[in-house]
């Protein structure tokens, strides 16, 4: 604060932070630094550079992996906007939708049907958000390689901590969610 005016902050002081605290608490959360800034995102090769297309090289648990087929495979998000978002990815580095060919699109779209089947079961979903974000400017996070995500939604889960907070209450770890989508999977 200034002599002249006890009331009023210097330039420097509002810059730096000074001043009263506020009502607000911070819940700090440094490891999201690498996806926020874009470290290590895969540029438009296939390979070890794109996490899509090096995931079906490790194990299920390992990769969070919750089911394989014939063309695409369906993942657990790493940042899930809810408890059991998924993604659904053709095993060919592709980035566009259109590029997908015939076996791809089914593949993909048998993945996702049952993937609202096993997040029904398991967690009695009430409705689901489905889509792509195709290319960078529409929000595709990694727009190399395409992803379909499938979120499921409850009544009430938007609530105040992601509106207000800015932050997401996830009930269960990533290893755990796995593996009951995976034992509620249907056909095994």
């Amino acid at each position: 604060m200034t002599d002249e005016d006890p009331g009023k902050q210097t330039e420097l002081e509002e810059q730096l932070g000074a001043g009263a605290a506020d009502p607000f608490l911070r819940l700090w959360t440094p490891h999201r630094m690498a996806y926020i800034l874009g470290e290590n995102k895969p540029g438009s090769e296939a390979g070890d550079a794109c996490p899509f297309c090096s995931i079906p090289s490790m194990s299920d648990e390992d990769a969070l992996i919750v089911r394989r087929g014939d063309h695409a495979y369906a993942v657990l998000n790493l940042y899930p906007y809810n408890p059991g978002h998924l993604m659904v990815c053709p095993y060919r580095h592709v980035a566009d939708y259109t590029e997908l060919n015939g076996d791809e699109v089914d593949g993909v779209a048998a993945l996702t049907r049952q993937a609202m089947v096993a997040v029904r079961t398991a967690s009695q979903a009430a409705g689901f958000n489905i889509g792509m974000n195709q290319g960078p400017v529409a929000g595709a996070g990694i727009a190399a390689h395409l992803h379909q995500h499938v979120v499921p939604r409850w009544g009430g889960d938007t609530n105040f901590m992601p509106v207000v907070g800015h932050t997401r209450v996830l009930p269960q770890l990533l290893q755990e969610t796995r593996r009951l989508l995976s034992e509620a999977w249907p056909g095994t």
